[in-house]
């Protein structure tokens, strides 16, 4: 018998001048954004939320995220929503029209020298011919714990905003889109 070597499909995408990946069995589509329905009190990064295919997904910012300037969205932006667990969350990308097989020899593992954030956001680093790839780590470009934000919500997850705000018990009431003091 002869060993047979897996060969992931990856979806490779543009944030700010650098080329990264996602596999594609992560990803659930990409489309052309539209209206992106601002959400109150979110950190930098969360734009708010889309309506696409039949489900409220929120919409991050991947410049924002990974700490670039963000910059008007124009016809190259791209929102490619991907599926971490029950999960459904929408990439704001600057470009996505790749796809491409990436071996698994081709990955390697972040350096040492990638140390800090970037480096948790990486699943590893692919050469593919003479240019660079950052293969992404799904999970922790969605774990906020990786960076705190500064609204101190937590979570990326779709859920009523009191719950999400955990504005519950807190002193606050939200009548009518005025907040109060009690």
């Amino acid at each position: 018998m002869t060993a047979t070597t897996t060969v992931d499909s990856y979806i490779l995408f543009a944030v700010a001048g650098t080329t990264y990946a996602l596999r594609s069995e992560d990803v659930r589509h990409m489309e052309m954004i539209e209206q992106v329905t601002p959400v109150p009190n979110a950190s930098d990064y969360l734009e708010g939320v889309v309506f696409s295919r039949g489900q409220i997904v929120p919409v991050l910012n991947l410049r924002a995220r990974f700490g670039f300037e963000k910059v008007p969205h124009d016809m190259r932006t791209r929102l490619v929503i991907v599926q971490s667990g029950e999960r459904w969350v929408g990439f704001v990308v600057d470009s996505a029209r790749e796809f491409v097989r990436i071996p698994p020899e081709a990955i390697q593992p972040p350096s040492s020298a990638m140390s800090g954030l970037s480096a948790n956001y990486l699943q590893g680093v692919a050469t593919l011919g003479d240019r660079l790839v950052l293969v992404l780590d799904i999970a922790n470009v969605l774990d906020t714990s990786v960076l705190p934000d500064e609204a101190g919500s937590g979570e990326v997850t779709a859920r009523p905003l009191a719950q999400a705000r955990g504005t519950r018990g807190s002193g606050q009431e939200t009548s009518h889109g005025s907040t109060t003091s009690r």
